[in-house]
């Protein structure tokens, strides 16, 4: 399964790029993530909960960074087990280009492959859920490294609520 698309993110391509490194902020933007630990150089390791279909499972796997160009591209590529459920592989190629209004145009490019219990599921459902993590992912990561809205109140917004716009560029700031 493959999909690609673009957001327009308001905020500066340092910023994103900080994000897209991050531990933290990978993890709040996972799906089911239930924990995410490891740095960028090293890479990650990361728990997640998902139900597809009718099949629930715990994948435990890891999420590399290859390709990287400071600041521009990177390449973000996971593979988690399921045990009886079977296995999910992933990668995203993700560009950062500068955009309007001085934000940053995230483009990125998602291959998803699965195997097991899951595959047996057929491809329609796998690839509405596929395309659904995808979307999800990408919308939350946008909202947590964007410029709250004006006259949103800065008070209420809380760096471990990661469903507040803006929650890790408080963070930086």
């Amino acid at each position: 399964m493959q999909l690609s698309d673009t957001r327009e993110i308001k905020a500066d391509r340092e910023t994103v790029w900080t994000g897209l490194l991050s531990a933290e902020v990978l993890g709040a933007c996972v799906p089911g993530c239930k924990e995410m630990t490891g740095s960028a150089a090293d890479g990650f390791e990361a728990t997640v909960v998902q139900k597809v279909g009718p099949v629930k499972a715990t994948f435990k796997g890891g999420v590399t960074l290859s390709d990287i160009v400071e600041g521009q591209s990177l390449t973000l590529t996971g593979e988690g087990k399921g045990g009886a459920a079977g296995f999910a592989k992933g990668a995203a190629k993700v560009m950062l280009e500068d955009g309007p209004d001085g934000g940053t145009r995230l483009i990125y490019e998602v291959e998803a492959k699965v195997g097991g219990k899951l595959a047996q599921l057929g491809s329609r459902i796998i690839d509405g859920f596929a395309k659904k993590m995808a979307d999800q992912f990408f919308q939350t990561f946008q909202e947590a490294v964007e410029e709250p809205e004006e006259g949103e109140d800065a008070a209420e917004e809380v760096a471990e609520d990661t469903h507040k716009k803006g929650w890790f560029k408080k963070m930086l700031g």
